[in-house]
């Protein structure tokens, strides 16, 4: 499971006292701490007590989600930083981020995400911008950012 192998790197980078890498994991591992107790209050009123330790442990495609969520915080934050010329915050940030990105599916190029957009357009039959959108995001989940799927889509 993806979160035994969060868990075998935090242990590892805090041998070899990559400091900024285990906060990144650490941070990480206590997001999906938080998702699982999330998890658990929602089914506690369906299951029995020794059924919901089973229930609640998110598995690897909700463990993902977790990821990309922290992935596009650091993103949105390495953006902030920028514009506030904060170079040292910038790159504590892009650390972080490299981490969490270990964990993550490769993502699309342009052309890949052309093809998809081409494909959505012909099936659908339409190009307004929301039908498109919203049938590219689920098709391209966790492979490419919604800015850069829009830029591409109004790009001519």
């Amino acid at each position: 499971m993806l979160i035994n192998q969060i868990k075998k790197d935090l242990i590892s980078f805090q041998k070899e006292k990559r400091h900024r890498e285990v906060s990144s994991l650490r941070m990480l591992l206590s997001s999906i701490t938080n998702k699982e107790k999330d998890k658990r209050l929602e089914l506690s009123a369906k299951y029995s007590y020794e059924e919901l330790d089973l229930k609640a442990k998110l598995n690897d495609e909700e463990v993902l989600n977790v990821i990309f969520f922290e992935a596009k915080k650091r993103k949105d934050a390495i953006e902030e930083f920028k514009k506030a010329k904060r170079e040292d915050l910038v790159q504590k940030e892009e650390t972080e981020l490299k981490a969490l990105q270990k964990y993550l599916p490769e993502e699309l190029s342009d052309e890949e995400i052309k093809r998809i957009l081409k494909e959505i357009i012909k099936e659908k039959g339409t190009n307004q911008i929301g039908v498109v959108m919203k049938e590219a995001m689920i098709r391209t989940k966790g492979r490419a950012d919604g800015k850069r799927i829009k830029q591409i889509l109004e790009s001519p």
